[in-house]
């Protein structure tokens, strides 16, 4: 029995004790956890019970943003050691699936994913992982930073997704955690300058402190507006859609230079539409990302070199014993916050 932040049912929380299988496999790690960051999803399944057909059914442990130190190693373990810092890719797949050997493990329908029903998450003191989704931290890297890891990989996948070329100008609608992080990403991939649009100035404000990212309010002004001034009315060569908004979708073409890239990060609560007729026209290319796959290691490595610097985006740290008062004030979506982190003691 180990304390653990639960998810009841849907808006209900509890810090309390519960069982969790923590015994060490021959390929696995067992992990003390040290930093978990609030994401959305997990907000997402504490204020609707459910996204999509994942739906908590029974308790469930909460958190997969997450890094720790290794306490324990399987006796097949050659790539890490007891007191290695590290980050933990939260996703593992059946590794005999037709999606893994095609190397996009991220959509094996079999996919274990932590804090995904009816998967328990890290929200806790210890778990036991496998290492080889297990990743080492450089030491200039902090366990917070660690803890960012997951969700830039998101962004990274969108930026490998676009198959970015050097100096390319891109756009990314919304200025949530996964629409800067994407920014960043695009950024370190080569692209010249990037422009991300909002309706939050807070947000905005926070995302204009990095060089290369321009905002745009668009209670201000039109976006397309903006993009054709910008690109003396060519358009964007990537534009990502990171808001999840269906009303995003509206003219998303006219900011897409012709022969350009629309890459689809947000995910939609309700069935979406958009223009096939303008995307055909300009013969657009048209991606889609789910969670990452095979770039968490890249992750780790852009955050270490110093090229992407993810620290200002912690708004706030919470202790354990607060796990409850980070999620209520993770579900009041304050416009000041980015990402709130939860620290385990100890």
């Amino acid at each position: 029995m180990v304390q653990a932040l639960v998810l009841e049912k849907k808006g209900e929380l509890s810090l309390r004790d519960i069982e969790l299988p923590l015994e060490v496999g021959p390929d696995d790690v067992k992990i003390a956890i040290h930093t978990v960051g609030v994401c959305g999803s997990d907000v997402h399944y504490y204020t609707h019970g459910a996204i999509g057909s994942f739906v908590v059914r029974e308790p469930m442990v909460l958190g997969h943003e997450a890094a720790g130190t290794v306490t324990a190693v399987g006796a097949r373990v050659k790539n890490l050691k007891v007191g290695d810092r590290v980050c933990m890719e939260p996703g593992v797949p059946n590794m005999n699936s037709r999606a893994t050997k095609l190397g996009i493990y991220n959509v094996d329908p079999d996919v274990r994913f932590w804090a995904t029903p009816p998967i328990h998450g890290v929200l806790t003191p210890e778990v036991v992982h496998p290492a080889a989704f297990t990743y080492k931290l450089p030491d200039n890297v902090s366990f917070a930073e660690g803890a960012m890891v997951e969700p830039f990989a998101v962004g990274l996948q969108a930026a490998t997704r676009a198959h970015i070329t050097p100096g390319d100008v891109a756009v990314v609608i919304g200025c949530g955690p996964i629409g800067i992080m994407t920014a960043l990403a695009a950024l370190a991939g080569g692209c010249a300058r990037v422009y991300i649009s909002d309706l939050s100035a807070p947000k905005l404000a926070i995302a204009g402190q990095y060089a290369g990212v321009h905002p745009v309010n668009i209670t201000e002004r039109p976006l397309a507006e903006v993009i054709a001034q910008e690109t003396e009315g060519w358009g964007a060569d990537v534009v990502f859609e990171a808001s999840g908004s269906p009303r995003a979708y509206e003219g998303i073409f006219d900011i897409v230079r012709p022969g350009g890239t629309l890459v689809l990060i947000g995910m939609p609560v309700e069935p979406t539409k958009f223009d096939v007729a303008a995307a055909i026209i300009k013969e657009a290319r048209v991606e889609t990302v789910f969670r990452y796959a095979n770039n968490f290691d890249r992750a780790v490595n852009l955050i270490a070199s110093g090229k992407v610097d993810l620290k200002p985006l912690i708004s706030e740290t919470f202790d354990f014993a607060r796990s409850i008062e980070a999620f209520e004030r993770a579900a009041k979506g304050l416009p000041t916050d980015v990402k709130l982190q939860i620290a385990m003691p100890g």
